[in-house]
């Protein structure tokens, strides 16, 4: 079984996704769900979900590990013409899952009680970031 999932995003950040995931799976009954995103300025996450500074703080951490092309420190980059946040986007993207799997028990995802999937935006702009989907028994 298969589906996409599309999540909109509006700069940097995590966008929790769980709930549609969920509603999904109910009633796939027992299997493994993998998720994958699309794209390569964007990444997968399961992260916990209960205290909103968790992500600020991710955020915040990897803008600071991958600065954009305008940061003297990034310099030496030389793919530079779609933007100062394309080049380090990808290096996010290189650095973090871009799919992830899941046990699913009798169409519940596994997932700890803290835990949510996210797709983690490292671009500026928004987008619509297509996420897909396969449960297999």
């Amino acid at each position: 079984m298969q589906t996409q999932f599309t999540i909109t995003t509006n700069g940097p950040g995590l966008y929790e996704f769980t709930r549609d995931v969920r509603e999904w799976c109910a009633g796939q009954g027992d299997g493994v769900l993998t998720l994958f995103i699309r794209h390569t300025s964007a990444s997968l996450l399961i992260m916990e979900n209960a205290d909103p500074e968790v992500r600020t703080d991710l955020t915040a951490f990897f803008h600071r590990l991958v600065p954009p092309t305008t940061d003297p420190s990034m310099s030496y980059l030389t793919h530079t013409y779609e933007g100062p946040d394309d080049m380090p986007a990808h290096i996010k993207a290189a650095m973090m899952p871009v799919s992830v799997s899941i046990p699913v028990t009798d169409g519940k995802p596994q997932l700890g009680t803290w835990q949510g999937i996210y797709v983690v935006e490292h671009r500026q702009a928004p987008h619509r970031r297509q996420v897909a989907a396969h449960f297999g028994a």
